[in-house]
């Protein structure tokens, strides 16, 4: 069983990293491995509603979206982290996101997802809400904890002194791990798909 840990922060050992290490000390401990992939400094462009994914069955960029949709067959859960952008997630892992769930071929419907921000001070729900939204879309349960999943500061020695938000990690990987478990070689339920609303017709 795996965790991919998609981390949206250009500090690649800041808030977000050190929030994934306390959850991976669980996961392990629980018999998952986990994956961090590193998004927040990379060189990501958003989607250009070509379609070329449709009849690829990739994104016309090939970048690290591409390399991380072959990783989403296997994995058992995704957790995606970011920083607070003027209360939005960081941008360059929104165009990621929004590539790699509309261009990959994997089928996520019931892979366990949770999200995770970090702030000095707000802004934290609003963030934390829409990287939730791709979840729910691609047919995937969110974990719980208990209270949103989210560390306070401007680094990671301030996370350390978060000590209500590591607990929130933690309780977070406890319930994410069951959850994995729970559902780990269970039969899916069907989901019907023919229905497509259409105003214009």
């Amino acid at each position: 069983m795996k965790v991919l840990m998609i981390n949206g922060s250009p500090d690649v050992k800041g808030c977000i990293h050190t929030a994934f290490v306390e959850a991976s000390q669980i996961f392990a401990k629980e018999g998952i491995e986990t994956e961090e992939i590193i998004i927040g400094p990379k060189d990501i462009r958003g989607c250009i509603a070509c379609n070329h994914c449709k009849s690829a069955g990739k994104c016309i960029f090939n970048d690290l979206v591409n390399e991380t949709a072959a990783k989403l067959e296997e994995a058992d859960g995704i957790i995606l982290g970011s920083p607070v952008y003027y209360g939005n997630p960081n941008g360059t892992l929104l165009s990621f996101m929004q590539r790699l769930f509309y261009s990959t071929t994997a089928d996520l419907h019931m892979k366990v997802g949770a999200s995770v921000v970090s702030c000095r001070r707000g802004g934290n729900s609003a963030t934390f809400e829409s990287l939730n939204q791709f979840f729910g879309i691609s047919g995937m349960p969110i974990a719980p904890s208990s209270y949103w999943n989210d560390v306070h500061g401007y680094s990671s020695e301030d996370v350390y002194r978060d000590e209500e938000g590591l607990q929130t990690i933690h309780n977070l990987a406890t319930n994410m791990s069951f959850m994995i478990k729970a559902l780990h070689n269970q039969e899916k339920p069907q989901m019907k798909k023919e229905k497509y609303t259409d105003f214009i017709r």
